[in-house]
């Protein structure tokens, strides 16, 4: 269960911006709850229509008149890209127009094994093959070594980049990247191949749209990839990208769209889920080099050839993921322990170091908790770390430097490696360190722009909301509270895959859609009251204006999130052995009639840990209790709690178990006689 966090949007604020831009309602509140007072306000946040002066970035006007000198003297230039989606675009584009422009110019994309940025081999190596120029592209800034290097080989270097700079910036002929210190430009969330863009503008004189015209669907597809804030110019970049997408030119391009299935229009999120994992699959399970060739070939037939090499490797990355997470199951129900960490750390022998970064976030989605995956490769361990809320990884990883070979990273993700012998420790020292710094453990929110109203509901409203697109980091899409409505019916869908709720909200019928569970998977039943946190979207189906209603994330009415976060933390202090006061061990010690009636309740459903909290709740029966009964019942025989899943089942024909002879009840009663001796 996510924290349910609903904005309630100033009603001042909303009604100026409706009266002053003409938005509907229901987009006045939105902006209002994110923050906007007026129009004048709003439209500066969404209606960038074009990109500042590329020559605004420190050492671009150098950087382009370098680089135009190469291509007149026929100097041989290499484009320096990285293994993602972003370097791909980015180094595609480059490449792309140099070559247009007649200039000698080759490009090397590092495997992912070389490591990411530039590494002291391929210098070397380029050097060997004559290469008189060298850059960067969504990397580099970090190169300081490798930068002498280059000029010590008579190269010179160009870096592009996006990620922070150190205090030391590389040696280089032209460092271009909005976020050093001394760069004026009004905008720093740039991926790398929304600075490539603002190159090639600056190499046309300026020139925006002759840039956009040509580049711009493959630097909207670095810009959502690269999952940087879709504010000011990004918007612009991501808004006339998918314009660009319907009619590209680009034979590579549009084999990835059929491949991919994605239906016209495209959005910023088919881009997400359908064309960036593809590309980014060449670099985790083949070459980066297979996407290049891709989005460079005018040949249809090798385009589509690479594309269905793309979708190979990316079945392979899913099939990978997979793998490691059947490991993580294995283990988990093997040592539940490790669930009651305040933060989990998994490895295992040879995981794919490409994906453990994915899998990691999976298992911050799945058990709300910061991750810390390592593979083992022999002596030397590489690591990939996911979090949220205010727990910081690059912190963390610091705190443990000195088990560390070497780390980076920032807020919410990072990576490392270790000499695998130092694992456990490396294990006590981050939760050493949450402990320390963490009195109750972030939980994972959800955020509503407002609690809607059923006769806000309707497609106008909804259609009004489109301006606000494309959605993506920094501009998600509206997501709405819808609270107390009662489940009418409860409709399977693809043969149970997904489920479609009939809901009456206040006076008003509607459906709504609950993608990947099925109707048994919801603790939900008819007459049920329940909320919802939802998307909303209209659709035309047979010339006929509809609502679709996506339902995020849903619970049973009543739900007072506040202790139930509170008693699940309480909960996983025991299991840790961690002393609680007495009167913490009254609330969760279950007496005989509570246990019965929670095992009455497991025999008669399908639950999770949280959907049998939702449909056993009552005043008495707090998270952290119920939990107890479970683990009694799983310790006496009577109950089969997978800890991966969450699924609990009742075991058929269990012998008969004396609760008393439970040892968890046993400590339980203990404790509280102990204390009160005491």
């Amino acid at each position: 269960m996510k924290r349910w966090i609903v904005r309630k949007p100033e009603k001042e604020y909303s009604e100026r911006i409706v009266k002053e831009s003409g938005v509907t309602g229901l987009c006045g509140d939105v902006l209002a709850s994110r923050g906007f007072k007026n129009a004048a306000e709003a439209a500066e946040y969404l209606n960038t229509d074009t990109l500042s002066d590329p020559f605004i970035l420190k050492d671009m006007t150098e950087a382009a008149e370098i680089i135009n000198r190469a291509v007149e003297d026929f100097d041989s230039i290499c484009i320096y890209g990285d293994y993602d989606c972003d370097g791909i675009t980015s180094t595609v584009m480059l490449f792309s127009y140099l070559e247009c422009m007649g200039a000698n110019v080759t490009y090397y994309i590092p495997e992912r094994s070389e490591g990411y940025g530039l590494n002291s081999d391929a210098v070397k190596k380029l050097a060997e093959q004559g290469v008189d120029l060298i850059i960067t592209v969504d990397n580099g800034i970090s190169a300081i070594d490798e930068a002498e290097l280059i000029y010590k080989l008579g190269m010179k270097l160009i870096v592009t980049d996006h990620h922070q700079p150190g205090e030391k910036l590389p040696r280089a002929e032209a460092v271009v990247n909005p976020h050093r210190k001394d760069c004026d430009s009004p905008f720093k969330f740039l991926c790398g191949a929304g600075v490539v863009l603002k190159l090639i503008a600056a190499l046309e004189n300026g020139d925006f749209e002759a840039a956009m015209n040509e580049y711009g669907e493959l630097a909207a597809i670095g810009t959502v990839a690269d999952i940087v804030s879709l504010s000011g110019e990004n918007r612009f970049i991501v808004s006339r990208g998918l314009q660009l997408l319907v009619n590209s030119e680009r034979c590579g391009i549009n084999a990835l769209i059929k491949k991919s299935g994605l239906k016209s229009p495209i959005t910023s999120t088919s881009l997400a889920f359908g064309i960036a994992p593809r590309i980014n699959a060449s670099g985790r399970f083949g070459s980066p080099s297979l996407a290049a060739k891709l989005l460079l070939t005018d040949n249809e037939q090798e385009a589509e050839m690479l594309a269905n090499e793309l979708d190979r490797l990316n079945s392979e990355r899913k099939k990978a993921e997979n793998e490691i997470i059947d490991s993580i199951n294995e283990k988990i129900n093997s040592v539940p322990e490790i669930l009651y960490n305040r933060v989990l750390v998994l490895s295992g022998e040879n995981w794919s170091h490409g994906v453990i970064g994915i899998v990691a976030s999976r298992m911050v989605e799945r058990f709300d908790k910061p991750c810390f995956m390592i593979t083992i490769e022999g002596e030397i361990s590489r690591g990939s770390a996911r979090s949220f809320g205010d727990f910081s990884i690059f912190k963390a990883l610091d705190y443990c430097s000195d088990l560390l070979i070497k780390y980076g990273g920032h807020l919410g993700a990072g990576g490392f490696s270790i000499e695998t012998s130092k694992i456990e420790d490396f294990n006590k020292r981050i939760q050493e360190f949450a402990e320390i710094n963490f009195r109750m453990m972030p939980v994972p929110d959800i955020t509503a722009d407002k609690l809607i109203l059923p006769d806000e509901i309707n497609v106008n409203n909804i259609e009004g909301l489109q301006i606000l697109e494309p959605f993506g980091e920094g501009n998600r899409q509206p997501v709405f509270a819808l609270c107390g409505a009662v489940i009418e019916d409860i409709v399977p869908l693809s043969k149970g895959i997904h489920t479609k709720l009939k809901l009456r909200y206040g006076g008003s019928f509607m459906d709504a859609l609950i993608f990947r569970y099925s109707p048994e998977d919801i603790f939900l039943k008819k007459g049920d009251r329940a909320d919802f946190m939802v998307t909303l979207e209209a659709q035309v189906y047979a010339g006929r204006k509809s609502i679709c209603i996506i339902v995020k994330d849903f619970r049973k009415n009543g739900i007072e999130q506040k202790k139930y976060f509170a008693a699940k933390e309480t909960y996983e202090k025991y299991k840790r052995n961690e002393d609680l006061p007495v009167t913490y061990y009254n609330r969760i010690c279950p007496e005989r009639g509570e246990l019965v009636s929670v095992y009455k309740t497991i025999a008669g459903g399908r639950f999770s840990m949280d959907t049998l909290y939702m449909s056993a709740m009552s005043q008495d029966m707090n998270y952290c209790k119920l939990r107890l009964c479970v683990d009694i019942f799983s310790e006496l025989g009577l109950v089969n709690a997978d800890m991966f899943s969450q699924e609990i089942n009742v075991v058929k024909n269990a012998p008969k178990a004396n609760l008393d002879n439970s040892e968890i009840l046993q400590d339980l009663r203990n404790k509280i006689n102990n204390k009160l001796t005491v």
